[in-house]
């Protein structure tokens, strides 16, 4: 499977070929139906069976969805992709299509947080039983394996302390023992990063971060081979029923049109602040897999293209102060989620995440401000703290 360059990818989101159904139309039109109806019985049935490329009933597919799905596919390198309702409908979509009742997961730590919830308690409930290792060692994630392992799931980079997996040494261990991978490459996209060229089975996305680009829609989807996904379509695709509706569909199409040129300008967005913060006197690390200091910058640069603006610091001054830092900020806004052109920031303790560490976490979204202003916002609320001796250090 190839690795398509950002030029390449750029014309699979942006060329259409001229289709005479749409009467010449440069964007194609949304079909908010229900369903699809047929003059024979003949067609209706090939259509049923999937011999012929016709929508039956938009449950299951429909003509902007499989638009939409048609670039996705592409983008990764992979034979079919299938659209969702949200990132996490695609996620749980995809575990259960590879586990079943007694099954066991290996998990990494520092996954999004409701994938961990699912993984960790909710599939306790059909005797499932997932263990969380530490995704950067190579050694706990073989040791945690079982007999009943059915599934390997990454997230690489992870969206808070962006730790990176090798996701090609992990491909070759899960091969050679009959398991199957899911990895969730929203941080790099398709744009920077290829699990599936890499050995991975099935790729998953929260839609509603760099794809979709614009904070308006949500949505998910499960990339892979067609052995995989043909299962996974007619069994927890249909039967769960959560669908992307077509106007989401257009939405997220439309930005999917400027993705590879919006990441390009993400990442030396990203790394402009990320360098600056690493020289700010109250900032002890900072976790970003593109700058040298990270510890594993050595894989991001064999396993990545590159990268997005989504990263974090860490600090000794405390989160009631911290958090006083955010709310003066002028052009990062209090939220979670990303991916969007506006520029985001959260503070949290570190032992949110990891309950035997002390200090502050914030994670910022750097969005298409201007690198500049944003310095200047960052600088002039650290030195209002400063000023008034709002930090008072963690002992």
């Amino acid at each position: 499977m190839s690795q398509n360059t950002l030029v390449q990818q750029q014309t699979i989101v942006a060329h259409d070929e001229h289709d005479e159904r749409h009467q010449g139309a440069v964007t194609k039109p949304i079909y908010q139906n229900s369903l699809f109806t047929f003059n024979s019985y003949t067609t209706f049935l090939a259509s049923m069976k999937e011999e012929i490329n016709a929508s039956v009933y938009s449950r299951g597919t429909n003509p902007t969805v499989s638009e939409l799905e048609m670039r996705l596919a592409k983008l990764e390198g992979g034979d079919r992709a299938r659209c969702f309702a949200s990132g996490m409908a695609a996620i749980s979509s995809a575990v259960l299509s590879v586990v079943n009742t007694g099954g066991h997961i290996v998990c990494v730590d520092e996954a999004y947080g409701p994938a961990v919830q699912f993984m960790g308690t909710y599939l306790q409930k059909f005797d499932i039983e997932t263990t969380f290792v530490n995704g950067t060692s190579l050694k706990e994630i073989e040791g945690a394996i079982r007999d009943n392992t059915k599934l390997i799931y990454l997230e690489s980079p992870s969206s808070m302390f962006f730790s990176l997996q090798d996701i090609s040494a992990i491909a070759a261990l899960a091969k050679s023992r009959g398991i199957t991978t899911i990895v969730d490459n929203t941080w790099a996209t398709p744009c920077y990063q290829s699990p599936l060229a890499l050995g991975i089975d099935l790729v998953v996305h929260s839609l509603t971060k760099y794809v979709s680009g614009h904070s308006d829609s949500i949505g998910g989807v499960i990339v892979g081979r067609a052995e995989l996904m043909n299962p996974l379509i007619k069994n927890e695709y249909l039967l769960l029923g959560g669908i992307m509706t077509p106007t989401t569909a257009n939405l997220i199409m439309r930005g999917l049109r400027t993705l590879p040129l919006r990441m390009e300008k993400f990442q030396s967005q990203g790394l402009t602040v990320a360098g600056w913060l690493e020289k700010h006197p109250l900032v002890k690390k900072v976790n970003h897999p593109l700058l040298p200091s990270h510890p594993q910058h050595e894989l991001a640069a064999t396993q990545m293209r590159g990268g997005g603006s989504l990263f974090s610091f860490e600090t000794e001054v405390t989160v009631e102060t911290m958090r006083k830092w955010a709310e003066r900020l002028n052009y990062f806004r209090i939220g979670v989620s990303w991916g969007g052109y506006e520029s985001l920031v959260v503070v949290n303790p570190i032992s949110d995440y990891k309950p035997e560490r002390e200090g502050t976490l914030v994670r910022l979204f750097i969005g298409l401000e201007d690198t500049n202003e944003l310095i200047a916002d960052l600088q002039s609320s650290f030195e209002a703290i400063i000023e008034q001796s709002m930090y008072p250090m963690i002992d």
